[in-house]
């Protein structure tokens, strides 16, 4: 073995062995502390945001870790790394082991590894370079912090890290200048005091300049499409017991009685579970999740958040559609004829059967998270044709509803990708209206006690339109498309919701929900304006039919979700159009007459919900007046943009016009940028302390050389490089500047600023004379 030694590689391996291990060793205890608390806070905004238990061994372990490297900073530590490097190999192997039940999302497993082998890490960071890693760790593990959260608790370890993060780079920063100890010259404190130096003014400042700029880039980033890697969001593999037949839909608000296994097909209210039987509403499930809907329930529920969609686009989260009216609400006629789809055990990837359209279609991702438990129903934008679902197998009805073997429980999560289609009015306007038999056995039905009665009224307020718009020149009303649409607008305007939830009164076993609604109370519920709609558009030969779903919720431009709330579930129309399929339409008082769907720029479309949530914080004359102002910026740039791009396609000489207008504009534009940054410069100088305004001269001048300073060379390094491109009587004049600034920005010491200005002065013009010479 000892000639082994003699070898080179062997002799230079035992050279590095005994020699001292470390040559970097950071002895500041401040810099130190507060790399921890970024590691920390990392730890914390990861366990918070993934709602874990990570930081409950994470955090006390890593400051027993950087403790203990703190005092054996110095040794060589051979045995602890050799533990350390086996600890992060079973770390591994069990990432690996846990990757095998993670099909698609694996943000936690990487993040609870990157926690794993940081805490190992923090037995042994004796230099200023390992302090950087746990730097970065905590940076990356903030970062998949952001992507897991859902929810605003996360802002303040945002904040939180930011404020700990601009010392501990300036300390950092210091560290590497070498200054470990700096005099201190201030009235309170006695020359000869060490201390750290760090100007609180000037971190507070960045503080809240880098908070107030990041919010302004957030509000106008563009918002461009995401989901590209097809890697989506979901919950870990549920196992579903018994057989699944999909026929069942489980309310837990709306169970009936002696149902032991929480199977209730009917919804009913609160000891009422038989449909049209009086009853209450339960105060936290909406009633309209079932496969029966009774209307003749009176109430209303308490508010909570039972789910956070992250969207590509606005839309109402469609959970299930009915097609029969009873009379006092809806039922499932088809609820046995349900389709089964099994997904591969080695993908969470289910495809699904979306309705063929001729419209012009759009896909958009959604990702949902169960905040509170929901039925066995699954929320979808309409069309849906992909879904990532934990569950092996779920189905879908004949009313395009998706139903789950489980119900949604708390911290579920699933993906769906829905082609949405676009509504076209015009085409819609020209719809055929002869219907399948598929559509009219099934889409028509309507009472025959009030068929006739409704469909008078029904024709009586069409007729009506027609008349007044006789001799006008409104269009009358001779597509299906412009009489939901009015019939729609009719209701809103006409009839009214009562003020007191238990005002209305229950109907009577022969009273019908549609008759009571038109004729006799002039008004109902907010679900009542969807349902007589739809009995409406029936009694006139269009197809028709309810669909209960959420309303998008309230967007958070922080995170980026929709917050959406029990309270937000509600019964819309919708109408079939030949070859272009089912479209909605919203009765509903103080409701859009259309619905929440895609569009067809959502670039920007952050930037208005978040005008929006600010909107509504100020008072309405403000809000019109800035709605104004920006309404007309944007568009007159609009129309300035518009006109610029129709100028290449207006022929050869429009291209040249275009091509010569937008050089003009980019020259101007670059004029400007570089006579504004010149003015700005000078104007920064006089406001800077004497150094640091000779210090900046000095750095512009060498610029304009051509042989500027490096951001991540240190004025140190800067000086010492400055013999190699300048002549020596002008390097020694950089270098000197360069070391006084360092003594007076970081070690407190006043510098010979008469001296040093002459010298600048004298540099810079033997300089200009060799120059012209």
């Amino acid at each position: 073995m000892s000639c082994l030694w003699r070898l080179p590689l062997g002799h230079d391996w035992r050279q590095n062995l005994l020699q001292s291990p470390v040559k970097e060793v950071e002895d500041s205890i401040t810099l130190r502390v507060l790399v921890l608390a970024l590691v920390v806070v990392g730890i914390v905004a990861t366990d918070i945001a993934a709602e874990t238990g990570f930081s409950f061994w994470a955090v006390p372990l890593s400051i027993v870790g950087s403790i203990w490297s703190y005092y054996r900073r110095r040794d060589r530590n051979i045995s602890v790394k050799f533990c350390i490097a086996i600890g992060m190999l079973v770390a591994l192997g069990a990432f690996l082991g846990r990757l095998l039940g993670e099909l698609n999302d694996t943000r936690l497993a990487l993040a609870e590894l990157l926690i794993q082998l940081q805490v190992l890490h923090c037995f042994d960071i004796p230099r200023r370079k390992d302090l950087g890693y746990s730097i970065l760790i905590g940076l990356i593990l903030l970062g998949v912090a952001a992507t897991l959260s859902q929810t605003l608790a996360f802002a303040p370890l945002l904040l939180l890290f930011l404020a700990i993060a601009l010392p501990t780079l300036v300390l950092d920063y210091r560290s590497r200048l070498g200054l470990e100890q700096v005099k201190i010259q201030n009235e309170k404190f006695k020359q000869g005091n060490s201390s750290v130096v760090l100007n609180w003014k000037f971190l507070i400042f960045n503080f809240l300049m880098i908070v107030g700029l990041g919010l302004a880039i957030f509000a106008l980033l563009p918002r461009l499409p995401g989901y590209q890697l097809r890697m989506f969001p979901v919950s870990s593999p549920i196992e579903i017991k018994g057989d699944f037949t999909g026929r069942k839909i489980v309310n837990p608000g709306y169970v009936r009685r002696g149902d032991t296994q929480n199977q209730g097909n009917v919804s009913g209210g609160t000891g009422n579970s038989q449909a049209g039987k009086p009853g209450k509403l339960d105060n936290n499930f909406y009633y309209g999740f079932n496969s029966q809907m009774n209307q003749n329930l009176r109430g209303e529920m308490t508010p909570k958040v039972v789910m956070r969609v992250r969207s590509q686009a606005l839309g109402f989260w469609r959970v299930l559609g009915f097609d029969r009216y009873t009379g006092k609400g809806w039922e499932i006629s088809r609820n046995e004829q349900v389709k089964r789809i099994k997904r591969s055990p080695w993908s969470y990837q289910i495809f699904l059967d979306p309705p063929v359209s001729a419209a012009q279609t759009k896909e958009i991702v959604q990702t949902y998270t169960v905040v509170s438990d929901l039925p066995n129903l699954i929320p979808a934008m309409a069309s849906p044709k992909e879904i990532y679902f934990p569950t092996p197998m779920l189905a879908v009805d004949a009313e395009d509803g998706l139903r789950s073997p489980v119900e949604l429980s708390e911290g579920m999560t699933y993906t769906v990708i829905s082609e949405v289609p676009y509504r076209d009015r015009t085409l819609l306007g020209k719809a055929s209206t002869k219907y399948p038999p598929s559509i009219k056995n099934y889409y028509l039905q309507i009472p025959p006690e009030i068929a006739e009665k409704v469909r008078k009224r029904t024709e009586e307020i069409l007729a009506n339109y027609n008349q007044e718009r006789v001799g006008k020149s409104n269009k009358s009303l001779d597509s299906t498309y412009e009489k939901v649409l009015y019939l729609a607008q009719y209701l809103k305007q006409n009839y009214t919701i009562p003020e007191n939830p238990l005002e209305l009164p229950y109907l009577d076993e022969k009273e019908d929900l549609v008759e009571a609604f038109l004729f006799k109370h002039k008004g109902g519920y907010p679900d009542h304006f969807s349902t007589v709609l739809t009995v409406m558009l029936r009694s006139i030969g269009i197809p028709a039919r309810l669909v209960a779903g959420f309303a998008p919720g309230e967007f958070n431009p922080f995170t980026g979700m929709y917050v959406v709330r029990n309270t937000d579930a509600y019964a819309m129309t919708e109408v079939y159009f030949p070859k272009y399929g089912w479209f909605a339409f919203d009765p509903i008082p103080n409701h859009p007459l259309i619905p929440p769907s895609i569009e067809e720029n959502q670039t920007f479309s952050t930037l208005q919900q978040f005008w929006d949530w600010v909107a509504g914080w100020l008072p309405s004359p403000v809000t019109g007046l800035l709605n104004n102002v920006f309404g007309a910026i944007f568009a007159w740039i609009s129309k300035a943009f518009s006109w610029f791009l129709s100028l290449f396609f207006q022929g050869w000489l429009g291209v040249l016009t275009g091509l010569i207008l937008a050089t003009a504009i980019a020259f101007l534009s670059w004029l400007g940028w570089d006579r504004w940054r010149e003015w700005r410069d000078r104007f920064a100088l006089r406001k800077l302390p004497p150094m640091e305004s000779l210090y900046q001269q000095m750095l512009q001048w060498t610029s304009q050389k051509g042989l500027g300073k490096h951001p991540a060379q240190t004025p140190l390094e800067y000086g010492k490089i400055s013999y190699q491109h300048h002549a020596t009587a002008t390097a020694k004049v950089i270098d000197e500047i360069c070391q006084a600034y360092v003594s007076w920005r970081y070690g407190g010491h006043a510098p010979n600023l008469q001296r040093l200005q002459q010298k600048w002065r004298q540099m810079k013009k033997t300089t200009k004379r060799l120059k012209l010479t």
